[in-house]
């Protein structure tokens, strides 16, 4: 009875084992952002920045809260005159806002090698942002322009762990939005509503704990 005991007892500590995961993540990366749909002939190619946290909620699923940057891709030049400062440049950008949830399967049995895929809602918010003549100077920009809306996104992804505990990781991401917005026009971008995708494709760097 006792050797079956300790047999019991190893197979639930190995059980118990593969089920430690860090509850949560925090990523950059950057990469590539292609405009799509009614956008793809107004706006070009750029580079995007991203930001995201992500909660495990099981050992299977994670929320997602994130934000990708995009940096002119309606290649606005435009300038503000100051008579303080002489003139400031106008740039524009295009934030995403994604939240929602993914799936997350471990490859191997310790999770060093992860796949992912999800979705859910987003927020897409383009801009143009005067730059700041000082760190203490904020300046309203009167002339810029700005559009919004809402929409949807996916993602599938996957991610290598750099050490044995898994704090640190590697990956791809790709992420489709699916969305509309209206305002503003923004470069070649026109002042009614369109239907907007982006498809980015990034690496990214995670830390986990």
């Amino acid at each position: 009875m006792r050797p079956l005991l300790l047999v019991a007892l190893a197979l639930s500590g190995s059980l118990a084992a593969q089920y430690r995961y860090p509850k949560h993540t925090f990523t950059v990366g950057g990469g590539a952002a292609q405009p799509r749909a009614h956008l793809e002939p107004l706006l070009k190619d750029s580079g995007v920045f991203s930001f995201g946290y992500g909660y495990r909620l099981h050992r299977y699923i994670q929320a997602d809260v994130g934000l990708d940057t995009i940096f002119y891709a309606a290649r606005v030049r435009d300038f503000l005159d100051s008579s303080t400062f002489g003139p400031l440049r106008i740039r524009d950008y295009q934030f995403l806002i994604p939240f929602g949830a993914r799936a997350i399967l471990p490859v191997d049995r310790g999770g060093r090698f992860l796949l992912s895929g999800g979705g859910g809602g987003a927020r897409l918010q383009y801009s143009e942002l005067l730059r700041q003549p000082g760190e203490y100077y904020n300046l309203d920009c009167y002339v810029c322009n700005s559009r919004g809306g809402w929409g949807y996104y996916g993602l599938v992804g996957g991610s290598v762990a750099l050490d044995r505990y898994k704090h640190f990781r590697v990956g791809v991401i790709g992420k489709v939005y699916q969305g509309h917005t209206k305002g503003d026009p923004i470069g070649a971008v026109p002042p009614f509503r369109t239907r907007d995708r982006w498809a980015n494709v990034m690496g990214e760097f995670g830390v986990s704990f």
